[in-house]
């Protein structure tokens, strides 16, 4: 590795701890052309760890009731619309502006849903397909984690 490389992967670390402060997220991982990088609020950096898929395993909150559904319940749903990166959810267009979708409301294939934003940048969250919002599971600006379920259209 070049010194212009280990600069770049020093950027990229920076970014990913600015990340962590702004989301409160404890933990970032990412992964770059076969080179995963792992970010943790205790001040550990794991670089240069060969690639393997980690599956995530959401569990029941403390406060919830038993028969509530849990994130694992909603994830396997098949109207499920997973978020495609880490960072922070936000519901409207910017602050103060009305909600992109409701409970209930009537959206087309490609309608954007939510944003999630990601290392400063607003990512347009499409809807994957028509049908109605069922359901709305992030508050918005909470942080949430890759392949966590945002929303149900059905």
């Amino acid at each position: 590795m070049g010194d212009s490389d280990k600069l770049v992967d020093q950027n990229l670390i920076r970014e990913l701890a600015d990340l962590l402060g702004e989301t409160g997220l404890t933990e970032i991982e990412i992964e770059q052309d076969g080179l995963r990088i792992r970010v943790a609020r205790s001040g550990a950096v794991n670089a240069a760890v060969p690639a393997m898929p980690v599956p995530a395993a959401p569990q029941r909150r403390a406060d919830e009731p038993a028969g509530a559904p849990t994130e694992t319940d909603f994830a396997a749903h098949p109207g499920a619309l997973a978020s495609p990166m880490v960072g922070t959810a936000y519901r409207a267009p910017e602050p103060g502006a009305p909600p992109f979708v409701e409970i209930g409301s009537e959206i087309k294939e490609g309608q954007t849903v939510m944003i999630v934003e990601a290392m400063k940048t607003m990512n347009q969250i499409p809807a994957p397909r028509s049908g109605k919002v069922t359901a709305i599971l992030v508050e918005d600006g909470e942080p949430v984690e890759f392949g966590q379920p945002l929303i149900i259209i059905e």
